[in-house]
């Protein structure tokens, strides 16, 4: 079997390469971020990535998001999770994109070498292993939240982003595209989640509240 690791704490990234290869499962290529994992995915075409969620610059979800785009662009790769956090933006996506050759595994979760080697060699045969904390709160999530559902994963990133406060030029910034183009994303999220009143400040604030779960 070959892997692919993109993980960007050097010490955990080189005892990953060791306990598989213990398991004659050969480690091709690391990564330390998300547009590297997505490079040597490509240049590879492993029979798996294990990806951590937070990653430079942010430390945010920059690993499921090079996760989605590296199974865009090599559709089928199979994914390994391996991280501390639940990332609920870009987890349903990814677990959700046919639930074929998808893994997430919380790091403090795993009982034992054994565990995480079965949970590598079922993930890479197309197979789903998902630490039933991680379901928990992504189920909790979709409860919440139900009306998110209709949004695209762009516009679910733009109304984060909201939440956190941003204008709409501090989001165009953050994720290189036009004041046009979130200006357009959020007027379908205000579709999408029937906010109609004409104060476009208080549609905001509602967008915000939906997101947040608390309406």
């Amino acid at each position: 079997m070959r892997v692919v690791i993109a993980e960007d704490a050097v010490m955990l990234r080189e005892g990953l390469i060791r306990l598989l290869a213990d398991e004659e499962i050969e480690t091709v290529a690391t990564a330390g971020d998300g547009p590297g994992l997505v490079r040597i995915v490509e240049e590879h075409r492993p029979d798996l990535a294990i990806v951590d969620v937070r990653m430079p610059p942010s430390f945010t979800d920059e690993g499921l998001r090079a996760a989605l785009e590296a199974r865009r662009r090599v559709p089928g790769t199979p994914i390994l999770v391996f991280s501390q956090y639940v990332e609920e933006r870009y987890a349903t996506d990814l677990i959700g994109d046919g639930a074929e050759g998808v893994g997430y595994l919380l790091k403090e979760r795993v009982a034992d070498l054994a565990e995480f080697t079965d949970a590598v060699r079922r993930v890479a045969d197309g197979g789903t292993v998902i630490d039933p904390e991680v379901i928990a709160q992504l189920l909790g999530r979709r409860r919440r939240g139900d009306r998110l559902e209709s949004l695209t994963p762009r516009e679910r990133e733009v109304l984060g982003l909201m939440a956190e406060g941003l204008s709409n030029a501090a989001v165009a910034r953050k994720l290189y595209v036009t004041d046009g183009a979130v200006e357009k994303h959020i007027s379908n999220i205000f579709l999408k989640l029937d906010l109609q009143h004409t104060d476009s400040t208080h549609r905001r604030v509602k967008a915000v509240l939906a997101y947040l779960g608390q309406s």
